[in-house]
């Protein structure tokens, strides 16, 4: 997660949020009527990420009962240990402050619409200063290659990527998000950020919320589109395949031409790279933006929660929320999708004592 900025220039015209494709399927229903979190579908993360604060644990995510739309219903709820508390709950090195929580689905997903009902903290309190509640997908992927040959390709790993790497020598890591969004910015609620991830690129932008956290829930939609975008001049001799994809080996390919992202084949010598479209943002309906800057392609989990970075700010109270009401999550299945991928769930990285690990 990075700071944002902001992004002028968003379409005159509004968007309106259009009936479903033919061809989506209904990948993901939940509203935790079963009173339990199911193992199947979602794991809780105990992990430390950023500066001055203390990670997100699984006992800061539980089901407990709350109205949504008159109605009593069981909801998920992600609690947030603000500069005050001093309650029994711990995070990194047992440290009680800044600490949140997040739950993850089990399931990767790529082109399709998201639909999340989520309230921030409360009427009496909305905006609780130095919580950043947020929606998002994440997938990763590290791949190593010997640090003596880190410089090129390798015909015995395919994924990797010189271009990519990260924390040293010969470690490649291709990194898949969307931000929808990320509220919080210094203590701010009006102008959430929308952000994109594509392996080493990222597009920070934020666009204008105002009025929606207000201790209610709303309906928060985004589509992800993907596509093919034909690469001319690659050879067959200049690519691998693995997953189901092909991937460059060959530096004499302009990495601007494919940033990391696998081709599919459509003949001899003949190619397209899988490549990230557009998301698209609506709040109860409301067109709010949208990202056409890398974009991924890469499938990713559905991430719902609330943390504390040291980029909110103080939170000076003991105890915040952030309620899910409802998920459902269609896939589209576009041409650019890439699954099979990036498929590891997001490890602790806590470690022994609460000493940090590498991710």
């Amino acid at each position: 997660m990075v700071v944002a900025r902001t992004e002028p220039g968003l379409a005159e015209e509004p968007k309106k949020l259009g009936p479903l494709p033919p061809k989506a399927k209904l990948a993901l229903a939940e509203d935790w009527s079963s009173g339990k979190i199911e193992s199947k579908r979602w794991y809780a993360l105990r992990k430390k990420w950023g500066e001055n604060n203390f990670g997100v644990v699984p006992e800061n995510v539980t089901i407990v009962g709350d109205t949504v739309g008159g109605k009593r219903r069981q909801v998920l709820r992600c609690e947030a240990h603000g500069d005050e508390y001093s309650g029994p709950v711990t995070g990194q090195w047992k440290r009680k402050k800044r600490v949140g929580g997040v739950l993850v689905s089990k399931q990767h997903f790529a082109s399709g619409r998201f639909e999340v009902v989520m309230k921030i903290g409360s009427v009496d309190n909305p905006r609780p200063k130095g919580i950043v509640p947020a929606i998002w997908t994440y997938g990763y992927r590290a791949v190593a290659v010997p640090a003596k040959l880190s410089d090129d390709f390798s015909p015995t790993q395919p994924l990797y990527q010189p271009y990519l790497q990260k924390w040293g020598k010969g470690q490649a890591f291709y990194w898949s998000e969307l931000d929808f969004p990320e509220y919080g910015k210094g203590g701010r609620f009006d102008r959430p950020m929308y952000n994109t991830f594509l392996n080493s690129k990222h597009q920070p932008l934020t666009f204008d919320a105002h009025g929606f956290a207000d201790g209610r829930y709303h309906t928060y939609t985004t589509e992800w589109r993907t596509g093919l975008a034909p690469i001319k001049g690659v050879k067959d001799g200049q690519v691998a395949k693995a997953k189901g994809f092909y991937w460059i080996q060959d530096k004499a390919v302009d990495f601007g031409l494919y940033l990391g992202n696998p081709l599919r084949k459509f003949g001899r010598d003949r190619y397209a790279v899988c490549s990230g479209l557009t998301a698209r943002h609506w709040i109860d309906g409301r067109f709010i933006g949208e990202n056409t800057t890398f974009v991924p392609s890469m499938g990713g989990q559905l991430n719902l929660g609330v943390w504390l970075p040291k980029w909110a700010g103080p939170a000076p109270w003991k105890t915040a929320a952030v309620y899910f009401a409802r998920v459902r999550v269609w896939q589209y299945g576009d041409p650019g999708d890439v699954l099979g991928v990036l498929t590891e769930d997001i490890t602790d990285n806590f470690g022994k004592d609460g000493q940090p690990l590498r991710r």
